[in-house]
């Protein structure tokens, strides 16, 4: 990356503009051009995409259980719509193009409505020609709130992302570019995080909600200033929380961490050159209230448990750069099938427990998101791990997972490397 004086330490001008939707129906979310600054402070500004003027759109805060109604008012000359990233909702509302709805045309809106069924930090974008609507700004955090409040000073928010950004701030449109769909994507030259708050005190205990909102960058990450454990990943709680000293975020993974705060908080990616600072929360004081304790935990999720897989299916990434010949006429493919077949990859009985084996034969790391669904992680050993939306697999590797298929309709899947996905890396399944 471009280190030059964007290295400049993210302060308070890293602060998110949200304002809180938390209580207020229906919601009204406006997608339109906005002027952003994303350098630091005295650099140029950038013109984007947002939502109700901000890029990043504002944080919606739900009620598990509770239905929420959400606006979106298309006030931008391309279409667009939204997709709920994460939550288990009904299919017409995944906000899906062709799978799920028509598009939202340009001034035209359309409402979603949707029972969130888990708690957790989720977060909406758009889902269409999203290698660049996402990259351009449309796209912010959704958080599902706890049903009893944990004992925290602080719940923050931290979105992260990057951007190939000129010295005068603007935008370089190279969201198509055929050499950067065949290898890892649209990699920006600058990259930082956004906090919706921007101090803390000495002693607060905190939760991060961490989101990586990369189109296609994977963030290794080191947080310092802070000790405690992830809690949650994709929105849901661990089994048991675990150290953060090796976490890394794939495009559209989240992680939630709960810690104690014991110094300024840097939020750096560890580079082969030196550790770029991405965002951070300066010391305010010191918290004396609080009393040392054990860490609150997190209501496990309410998902059902895998049965005995009455399906194996073998997905298989082929393509790319460096990679060898396939079927599909796109740069990628599924199974030498690139881009949304007319078929369905697989059939599914609603209810059933399916094993697919996701096969990496291509020369770079995929996340592969399935819709409307979680899924369990299967440890190289045999044993059930992770509950995830997002899964990373390395280049040439293979992973397992059983997911219950308990939500009918139209699911995408798909590699939220989103350069990846435009150039044929997608696919979907129907649960009937």
């Amino acid at each position: 990356m471009n280190r030059r004086q964007f290295l400049a330490s993210v302060s308070a001008t890293a602060v998110l503009p949200l304002p809180s939707f938390a209580g207020v129906t229906p919601l009204k979310l406006k997608a339109e051009t906005v002027s952003q600054q994303i350098l630091p402070q005295g650099e140029g500004t950038t013109a984007m995409l947002g939502f109700n003027g901000s890029m990043p759109g504002p944080e919606i805060r739900l009620r598990r259980g509770a239905r929420a109604s959400i606006e979106v008012k298309n006030a931008m000359q391309e279409g667009t719509a939204v997709h709920w990233h994460g939550i288990r909702l009904e299919n017409r509302m995944d906000g899906v193009p062709v799978l799920t709805q028509d598009l939202i045309d340009p001034y035209d809106s359309k409402t979603y409505s949707f029972v969130p069924p888990d708690a957790g930090t989720y977060w909406y974008h758009s889902h269409y020609i999203s290698q660049e609507q996402v990259a351009r700004g449309l796209m912010g955090p959704l958080i599902v709130e706890d049903d009893a409040p944990l004992d925290l000073d602080h719940d923050i928010t931290v979105i992260l992302s990057d951007w190939i950004i000129n010295e005068d701030g603007s935008l370089v449109d190279e969201f198509t570019d055929m050499h950067s769909v065949a290898h890892a994507g649209y990699m920006g030259n600058f990259a930082r995080g956004f906090l919706s708050r921007s101090e803390v005190k000495q002693g607060d205990r905190i939760r991060l909600r961490l989101i990586n909102a990369a189109t296609n960058r994977i963030f290794p990450l080191s947080i310092s200033g802070v000790s405690g454990s992830v809690v949650a990943l994709d929105g849901m709680a661990l089994r048991q929380p675990r150290a953060f000293s090796d976490l890394v975020l794939a495009p559209a993974q989240r992680a939630d961490l709960i810690v104690d705060v014991t110094g300024p908080v840097g939020f750096d990616m560890p580079t082969r050159q030196a550790p770029y600072r991405l965002a951070e929360l300066s010391i305010s004081g010191e918290n004396t209230d609080r009393q040392s304790g054990p860490l609150p935990t997190l209501a496990a999720p309410d998902l059902p448990a895998p049965g005995a897989p009455s399906q194996h299916l073998t997905l298989t990434m082929m393509g790319g750069a460096m990679g060898g010949r396939h079927g599909g006429a796109n740069i990628w493919s599924f199974n030498d099938v690139s881009d949304l077949p007319q078929d369905p990859f697989a059939i599914i009985e609603r209810g059933e427990t399916v094993r697919i084996t996701l096969v990496n034969d291509t020369a770079f790391p995929h996340g592969i998101h399935l819709h409307g669904h979680h899924f369990y992680e299967v440890a190289p050993d045999g044993s059930i791990g992770d509950l995830r939306d997002t899964t990373l697999v390395a280049a040439g590797e293979s992973r397992d997972v059983l997911c219950v298929f308990d939500n009918p309709g139209r699911w995408l899947i798909h590699c939220h490397m989103l350069s990846h996905a435009i150039g044929g890396m997608r696919t979907w399944v129907e649960v009937a």
